[in-house]
């Protein structure tokens, strides 16, 4: 029985931040025990639904970016549950070849994508259950590695994920995914900084720590350094709604306390 079909084993009585994001951006595929924690952080920072939104925003315009620049390749590890506008959707509608992968290590996710992937003809992308803890055990997964081709240029996007890595150097797990990387390719990341609105930030902090999902915001240098020697493309790391925005933001931007960044590989 192959990852596709076997049964799922929901820990449902945990808090998991891809359901809690779910429950931030208004969907329903969340439970108890994540409506419980998300509400807990809310109580603290109301901007989280606002922080959300933004973050996928910004998924979204880096797509639509790296497909102008001739991405047909996209590894998107953490994604999250599925809903409106997914990569794949945003980079399909222009590039129709494109292929994408879907990484996230709660069980859940698989189960909904295997519904939003339902009937979906071309096989231009695929959804595994796996752990950014083990970068190599994404990169060279059979069903990645056959389906990726690395000697061409390639999308990896770590959008709001390596905070939940708190025991770990982010660089340890980065640097496999830079080195696989052909020249042209493109490094995403958007991460929650402690720059604004400090102690609403560690409060939150606290709240996935109870929650069993510890996230770590880091300062923007930190943030910037996760990218290596990759040469960060304009307008640089900025707060989400700063990059490439297609909107006027209205808001207040100190709390908007995540930033968002794409870098490429020369």
């Amino acid at each position: 029985m192959d990852e596709a079909s076997a049964p799922v084993e929901l820990k449902v009585h945990i808090a998991h931040p891809a359901r809690m994001y779910d429950y931030y951006l208004g969907g329903k595929d969340n439970f108890a025990a994540d409506r419980r924690a998300a509400e807990e952080s809310l109580l603290v920072a109301p901007e989280l639904r606002d922080i959300a939104r933004e973050n996928r925003a910004f998924m979204q315009r880096a797509v639509r970016f790296m497909v102008d620049a001739g991405i047909r390749q996209f590894l998107d590890i953490g994604t999250g549950l599925p809903t409106q506008r997914n990569v794949h959707q945003v980079a399909q509608e222009v590039a129709p070849d494109a292929h994408v992968v879907y990484v996230d290590n709660d069980p859940i996710v698989l189960t909904h994508a295997r519904a939003l992937l339902a009937g979906h003809g071309k096989g231009e992308t695929r959804v595994i259950t796996a752990d950014l803890r083990d970068p190599e055990g994404i990169l060279y997964r059979p069903e990645v590695e056959g389906f990726l081709d690395y000697t061409q240029p390639i999308a990896i996007m770590l959008v709001s994920v390596l905070q939940f890595i708190p025991d770990r150097d982010p660089e340890e797990l980065i640097a496999p995914l830079r080195k696989v990387m052909a020249p042209g390719s493109f490094l995403v990341i958007s991460h929650p900084t402690q720059d604004f609105r400090q102690e609403q930030v560690f409060q939150v902090a606290d709240t996935y720590v109870r929650a069993k999902a510890p996230a770590v915001p880091r300062r923007k240098a930190e943030i910037e350094a996760l990218f290596g020697d990759l040469r960060l493309v304009e307008p640089g790391l900025v707060q989400t709604p700063l990059w490439r925005p297609d909107r006027e933001f209205i808001g207040d931007l100190n709390k908007i306390w995540m930033y968002g960044g794409v870098a490429q590989k020369k």
